[in-house]
């Protein structure tokens, strides 16, 4: 997760960006913190679906094997 300084930059950087603009530097700022946001948002994405059980109505696992997969071979190595 990204620390609570970077997320308010982020929201700074784009208040800013709709009001008077940014400058280059913080256009490149703006656009290095939001490829780091996505990436965090993107392992911790993968960690909640590598990690969910699917129970039907009648109590059936029904996990997708694409999903049992990776978890399986995740603690195998």
């Amino acid at each position: 997760m990204l620390s609570p300084e970077k997320l308010r930059r982020i929201n700074e950087l784009s208040r800013k960006s709709k009001s008077i603009g940014l400058s280059l530097e913080e256009a490149k700022e703006q656009s290095q913190l939001r490829q780091e946001y996505l990436q965090t948002f993107r392992e911790t994405m993968r960690g909640t679906i590598e990690n969910v059980k699917v129970i039907d109505p009648n109590g059936n696992d029904v996990t997708p094997e694409k999903v049992k997969n990776i978890r399986e071979n995740k603690y195998l190595n």
